[in-house]
């Protein structure tokens, strides 16, 4: 696929758009000299990305990547952690926050393409991400315990919402690896393919997305989000703000004309 333009933010980020997929951003982990271990510089250049996609309406779908060959992200830089005092800690923790609030407050949909080891950071990371695409090489994971903390990039509330609360239990308690095949039997992931598919299959998915309303994909993503754990008359209520928000736009004429004329439809995105 053909990179038709490519913007770094710091050292390790990098947002690419590719010839074909007007449409679609692929936000590229790009660490691989140390497995995308997130780093504070690291963390800060994921949430300057996202600030950057999530204020450009010309995206309709976001991409998460990985350039490493063996590993999506294997999560916090330890070996930087291992230099911190308390309060270089302290000091940090807003800087981490940030990082993984940008992914997850992505205004459009995102898909994170999974190979190798997705763990701790790495897949707070991903589980931030609308839909997860993963091969057939994914090992994915929460073993902050492991190492005397918890997982802090949104682990203890995204995976219950995935997978239940006693089954998310049972994974950050005992800090296990879940290889690809068991990770798709549990709702870890949601599509599993063939080794070394992951990207392609991700971004194929982002283009078919990219078709749609861009003014319905993010509404819609508002009201899945939003509805999220609460009783369902409450939930119908911000499906109905989420319509009321949509339903006298300029993409929704386009959307009934477009149906009625038998053509694809040339969004306004507004």
């Amino acid at each position: 696929m053909t990179v038709t333009s490519e913007q770094r933010f710091g050292e390790f980020v990098v947002v690419r758009r590719h010839e074909g997929q007007d449409h679609v951003a692929e936000l590229v982990l790009d660490r691989p000299k140390a497995m995308n271990a997130v780093s504070t510089d690291m963390a800060r250049s994921i949430a300057a990305a996202c600030e950057a996609l999530g204020a450009d309406r010309d995206v309709r779908a976001t991409v998460l990547t990985s350039s490493h060959e063996r590993a999506f992200c294997v999560g916090a830089d330890l070996k930087e952690r291992n230099s911190f005092t308390d309060a270089d800690l302290v000091r940090q923790r807003p800087t981490a926050r940030a990082a993984y609030a940008g992914v997850l407050e992505l205004p459009m949909p995102v898909i994170a393409a999974v190979h190798g080891f997705a763990l701790g950071g790495g897949f707070e990371l991903a589980l931030a991400c609308d839909v997860i695409v993963a091969d057939a090489t994914a090992v994915v994971g929460l073993p902050e315990v492991s190492v005397g903390v918890i997982p802090g990039g949104g682990g203890t509330q995204l995976l219950p919402r995935r997978v239940g609360a006693a089954r998310a239990a049972e994974l950050v308690f005992s800090a296990r690896r879940v290889g690809a095949a068991e990770a798709r039997g549990l709702g870890l992931v949601d599509e599993l393919v063939e080794a070394g598919r992951d990207r392609e299959e991700a971004l194929a998915l982002g283009g078919r997305i990219a078709a749609n309303s861009p003014v319905g994909l993010r509404a819609a993503k508002k009201a899945l989000r939003l509805g999220q754990g609460l009783d369902l008359r409450a939930g119908l209520e911000i499906e109905d703000a989420a319509w009321r928000s949509v339903a006298f736009s300029g993409d929704r004429a386009e959307g009934v004309a477009a149906f009625n004329e038998k053509r694809r439809p040339d969004w306004p995105g507004e």
